[in-house]
This record gives C-alpha cells, sequence and structure tokens, in this order.
C-alpha cells in the first residue's frame, strides 16, 4: 500500500497523539509528503476552529478524512456537520493502529475511484470539469466497478444518461456489451417479444424464433432507456425476470437464465409516478437500488467549454480556437436542450467554418445570433454571492474566494500556462505569479 497524506490537527490535539499516529500510518506504508492525496484531519472538539481546519483542508481539492480524537464529546449533529464542512468521511479515534487501519481502507478505495475516474476511457465518455459533474463520475464509478447493483439515471433530457449506461457497461464486471431497448418503442402487442424473444410459431407471422432483449443482454448490461414511458401491464411482465433473472420465450414453457446488469434511465419523477399509481412500487425498488442524477448544463456552466473543444475535436476541429465572441456566446446562451443542445449547437458553427485560423462570429448561424451584450453578472452569478452572503460570509472574503476560483479555473483551462491565463484575467504575469504563491503558502 502506497500512500501519500498530510496530517493536520487543532490546537487541542496533543502531541503524542499526533505522533502515535503518525507512526501507525508509517507501519502500514502510509507516508506524508508535501503534496498529498489525502489529508488527515484531526480534532478534539467539533468547534469553530476544527471546522475551519476541514474547510481549509477541503479546499485543496483533495479528499481529507476527519478524525476525532475524543468521540464521547462528539454528538450525531456534530458528525453532520462535519462532513458539511468538506470532509469525505469521520473516523471516531479509539486506538492509532485501527485508525491507520480504518484510513488506509478508504484511501484504497479512493485511490483506486481517482485512477479509473482519470482514466482515457471514462474522462472521453464523462466529459466535464465542474464540481458537480466529478461527484457524479465518481459516483458511477463506485457503483459500476465496486456493485452489481441495477442502477436508475434520472435526470432531464440530453444531459447523458446514455453516456452513463455505457460507462457502466465499460467498467463493470461484465463483457463490456451494453444491449439498449428504448422503453417507447415498445407496443403491448410485441413487447413481450421484444423482451423475452419467441418460438417459431407463437404468433402469427412468427416464421423463426428469435432472441429478445434479455437474451441478448446476457453477460453484459442492458439499458432500459425512458423506463418511466412503460405502461403498467409491461412493468408487471419485467418483475420475475428482474428479480430472479430468469425469462420464458413467448411460446415456451422452458425457463432461461439471464446474467446481467441493469441499467434504467428516466426524465420522469418515478417516485411521483409512484405516489400516484402510475408507476409499480415493486418495479420501482428493483431498478433503483442505487441512483444517480445527471444535472443539466446550467447547473454545470463552466463545463461548457471542454464540451465544446470536445465536440470540435470530434467533428475534426480540436485544433481551432475560439474567438472570444464566439466563446462568449457559447457560454451565454441557453441550452434546453441541455448537453445535446450545445453539441448541436457547436456542429452547426463548425459546419460553417473554413480555412485555418480560429473559428470566429461570422460562423455563428444568422438566425441564432443575438443582438445587445451579454448580461453579467448575470443569475447564477447572483445566486452564488447570495448564497455566499446566507452562509454570513463577509464581502473581504466573498471577493478574495472569487479571485482565487477564477486563476483556479483559468489556469486549468490553459493547462497550468502561466502567460496564457494571466492574459486571459487580465493581469501580468508576475501579479499572477504573485498570487498564485500567497495561495500556495495559505494551503501549506
Amino acid at each position: 500500500m502506497q500512500h501519500a497524506i498530510s496530517i493536520i490537527a487543532s490546537s487541542d490535539v496533543a502531541q503524542g497523539t499526533r505522533q502515535a499516529l503518525h507512526s501507525a500510518f508509517a507501519c502500514i506504508g502510509i507516508a506524508t509528503a508535501p503534496s498529498p492525496a489525502a489529508v488527515i484531519a484531526l480534532f478534539g472538539a467539533w468547534d469553530a476552529e476544527a471546522a475551519q481546519l476541514v474547510r481549509n483542508a477541503a479546499s485543496s481539492g483533495v479528499p481529507v478524512l476527519a478524525v476525532c480524537t475524543a468521540p464521547p464529546a462528539l454528538s450525531a449533529d456534530s458528525m453532520w456537520s462535519v462532513l458539511e464542512a468538506g470532509a469525505a468521511d469521520l473516523l471516531l479515534a479509539d486506538a492509532p493502529d485501527s485508525v491507520a487501519l480504518q484510513a488506509g481502507a478508504r484511501l484504497e478505495r479512493w485511490q483506486a475511484l481517482d485512477r479509473l475516474a482519470a482514466s482515457a476511457r471514462v474522462r472521453d465518455t464523462l466529459v466535464g470539469e465542474s464540481p458537480a459533474w466529478r461527484a457524479l463520475v465518481r459516483s458511477v464509478v463506485e457503483v459500476a466497478a465496486f456493485t452489481e447493483s441495477p442502477v436508475l439515471v434520472t435526470g432531464e433530457t440530453g444531459t447523458g444518461k446514455d453516456l452513463i449506461a455505457q460507462a457502466i457497461a465499460h467498467l463493470g464486471g461484465g463483457n463490456g456489451d451494453i444491449t439498449v431497448l428504448d422503453c417507447t418503442t415498445l407496443s403491448p402487442e410485441l413487447a413481450g417479444s421484444e423482451l423475452f424473444g419467441h418460438e417459431r410459431g407463437a404468433f402469427t407471422g412468427a416464421y423463426s424464433s428469435r432472441d429478445g432483449a434479455f437474451a441478448s443482454a446476457n453477460g453484459g448490461v442492458l439499458f432500459l432507456d425512458e423506463v418511466g414511458e412503460l405502461p403498467l401491464p409491461l412493468q408487471a411482465q419485467l418483475l420475475r425476470v428482474i428479480q430472479e433473472r430468469q425469462y420464458k420465450r413467448v411460446g415456451s414453457n422452458d425457463w432461461h437464465p439471464a446474467s446481467f446488469r441493469l441499467v434504467c434511465a428516466t426524465n420522469r419523477d418515478l417516485e411521483s409516478e409512484v405516489q400516484r399509481g402510475a408507476f409499480r412500487a415493486d418495479l420501482y425498488y428493483r431498478i433503483a437500488a442505487w441512483c444517480c442524477r445527471t444535472p443539466p448544463l446550467r447547473e454545470r456552466p463552466g463545463d461548457i467549454l471542454p464540451l465544446v473543444r470536445h465536440f470540435l475535436k470530434q467533428l475534426g476541429g480540436g485544433g481551432h480556437e475560439l474567438d472570444p465572441a464566439v466563446r462568449q456566446y457559447l457560454l451565454t446562451r441557453s441550452y434546453p436542450g441541455n448537453v445535446r443542445d450545445l453539441r448541436q449547437t457547436v456542429a452547426r458553427i463548425w459546419h460553417r467554418h473554413t480555412g485555418p485560423g480560429p473559428i470566429t462570429i461570422g460562423d455563428v448561424p444568422p438566425e441564432e445570433r443575438r443582438s445587445g451584450a451579454p448580461t453579467w453578472p448575470d443569475g447564477r452569478f447572483a445566486d452564488a454571492i447570495r448564497h455566499a452572503v446566507d452562509m454570513g460570509i463577509g464581502l473581504a472574503r466573498i471577493g478574495q474566494a472569487a479571485s482565487d476560483m477564477a486563476i483556479q479555473l483559468v489556469l486549468e483551462q490553459e493547462g497550468d500556462n502561466n502567460q496564457r491565463a494571466a492574459l486571459r484575467l487580465g493581469v501580468t504575469d508576475r501579479t499572477l505569479q504573485l498570487r498564485r504563491k500567497a495561495r500556495a503558502g495559505q494551503a501549506g
């Protein structure tokens, strides 16, 4: 086991306790390092100092494992507050060796999740860097690689629910194949054949036997797209095969085994559908062992430009830059169709572009060109500031956080190139270097 961690502590944690934990971690191969993969935050009482300790550690972007060295003093409500401050998990210290072993197991899992989430296959399928999207990706990686649970993917149209199913098929323990069944196309008359297959002569027109979706998905993933559209009689037919993993072909008396990973997707609120009797509760609880929601594009605006670059690469324009006006247009346009809408927009612009050089404002189709300057600050910015004010955060800290976040995001977009980032931010190279050094000093 090889992990690099940093151990930080509140002032109420005795030096002897810190040293004992350092020794326990070292004994199982976990070493401290200046650039850690995780932070161990020690505290005795959960007070303002401890909360700030965890928040500061979480702001660095690495997972924080909080350890309470005085468990009797920690209430259940305080435990939840530790997670709300940014900790990935909380351990109650009983003995250094026990804490080290528990922490080591969590670090092992987090490292595996990070490795899979950062793999080229996952990043090329699930594109985005926003916190909401990366949290979803980690959840998908975890359920795909470490469980065999059925997964229900919810979200608005065009948010990438089918891509989630593809990622689960790739990361799961099956053969990697995915069988897609669009539930909106199932008619009551032919649904049995589509789902279970049929024998020759089972009904008029059945001139030969055929496999259904469950047979095709054997050993892989069965993706029931828009499962919320299934009428109640068809929902009832799915119960046995999902629960017992066996089915009968139409016209046959023989049971056939089916080994598959079930992934369902819907843009409906199935819990509400269950309440009003439009979706069977027993089917819902069979398909929703693990739920994840794909956020709409308006909740992940920071992913617009990475997605644009991804789509341009797919279309053959990966080497082309965007003029500032085009970038501004793409960032401020609304996308009622979400990521699918964005891709179509990028395709329309790209297919109008000719020759070398950047994509220019003239490449935007005339019917889509905006009149007047875009409004900024916009509603999303106002919502973020309102949230900070509601939390009691002062003006100086809001301004500092906005500046730090702008620097972090632009550096990520520019591949950590200080000169290009400074140009985008409207400051000198020297100013940006000093700001980065100051931030690094605060983090340390």
